[in-house]
């Protein structure tokens, strides 16, 4: 895959999570998941696209293990 494909899919899976939030009850709890998990799936996108610019190798990797555990909090919260 190449790098911009990758990036256009995770802006994709942040902005369908953004409409699926949409569709959630007032909660309480529902408003504090969503709203963590957008924050969370945006995330992912926006860390990815500082990786692509790192200035070195190591940048390159943290930048892409942040993006990871991003995600993984996304399905984490997606799971609750």
């Amino acid at each position: 895959m190449i790098p911009n494909q990758l990036e256009d899919r995770l802006i994709k899976f942040a902005v369908d999570v953004i409409l699926m939030c949409k569709h959630f009850d007032g909660s309480f709890a529902s408003e504090h998941l969503t709203k963590q998990l957008i924050r969370s799936t945006t995330s992912v996108a926006l860390n990815y696209g500082e990786a692509r610019s790192a200035e070195s190798s190591r940048d390159f990797l943290h930048k892409l293990k942040i993006s990871l555990k991003e995600l993984r909090e996304s399905f984490v919260n997606m799971k609750i």
